[in-house]
């Protein structure tokens, strides 16, 4: 005889999955069909236990229906390849000076290399990646960087993203690296989270979310638990002018305020040392980062 379904024997794994799952489908069901566009990098990249967790992350809000796309950098690794052919790594700002031999090496280590770990990863646990670079389908187009004394450091002055959009309309995930060539061809470094930003406009995605490898913006750098849960872009703005968001962090949210600007709904800057903080801060309601919304405030996101 079949037990009766109060005979029979439940793990707490099992039902804790179950409860999380169910708690998690109004936010499934709220993105799915939506774009994401995720900037990868920092100690996610590096550690090898938190690169397989964004990465099965990756897959799973592809397999819900989230349009995701992933640009990356991989600053370690160039820094790596530089040593090894004896070129010095140099910076300016917080920006890497790229003269001609720098940015061979740039691009063969990011479109060559990195991508390809990417791509692999993501398909080695069930998504369907396909790497990318700003040269493919035109995607994207650099112009350089203020004066030109950084070198082949470039701003971005173009997207076109109507070769991702067919892609993403088909399930995969577009890996994106952040090397583009200008009107001339010659190719540019372009900052990594200034592509995501300016990729998630021109897609008009739902969220823009920056793996980090702080907290968040915190009120006092000391402090982790002065973490600013959420803040709209007239508070943004006045955080960077009055100096509480000051140094790496300056470039990152001034790339969330610009997103915001052209349409995206929010944009989130999150901790990459925490396992599975994509999807904590997807699909939970208190998030684990810091979420800049538009200057209407709350959303329900």
């Amino acid at each position: 005889m079949t037990p009766l379904s109060s005979d029979l024997h439940v793990s707490p794994e099992d039902s804790l999955r179950v409860s999380v799952l169910s708690e998690a489908l109004p936010y499934i069901q709220r993105f799915s069909g939506r774009t994401i566009v995720v900037k990868y990098g920092g100690a996610a990249m590096v550690r090898e236990d938190l690169r397989d967790a964004v990465f099965r992350d990756l897959a799973l809000l592809a397999c819900v229906g989230v349009q995701t796309v992933v640009v990356h950098g991989g600053g370690p690794e160039i820094n790596h390849w530089l040593s090894r052919v004896g070129i010095e790594a140099r910076f300016r700002d917080g920006l890497r000076i790229t003269d001609e031999a720098t940015m061979e090496v740039v691009e063969m280590v990011l479109v060559g290399k990195v991508n390809k770990q990417i791509v692999n990863g993501l398909n080695q646990v069930g998504g369907r990646a396909v790497g990318l670079c700003g040269s493919d389908g035109s995607l994207l187009q650099a112009r350089t960087h203020g004066d030109g004394s950084l070198g082949l450091v470039g701003d971005v002055a173009l997207v076109n993203p109507s070769v991702i959009t067919p892609l993403l309309d088909a399930g995969y995930i577009p890996v994106i690296s952040s090397v583009a060539p200008d009107l001339h061809g010659k190719a540019h470094n372009i900052n990594a989270d200034t592509v995501a930003g300016e990729l998630a406009a021109a897609l008009g995605a739902e969220k823009l979310i920056l793996l980090t490898d702080t907290c968040g913006i915190l009120r006092d750098r000391e402090d982790p638990d002065s973490l600013v849960q959420q803040l709209t872009l007239t508070q943004a703005r006045e955080l960077i002018h009055s100096g509480v968001v000051n140094g790496g962090m300056i470039p990152k949210t001034e790339c969330c305020i610009r997103a915001l600007a052209q349409g995206v709904a929010a944009a989130h800057i999150v901790d990459g040392r925490v396992p599975h903080a994509l999807l904590l801060e997807v699909f939970t309601k208190a998030g684990i980062g810091t979420m800049v919304v538009g200057n209407k405030g709350q959303l329900d996101c």
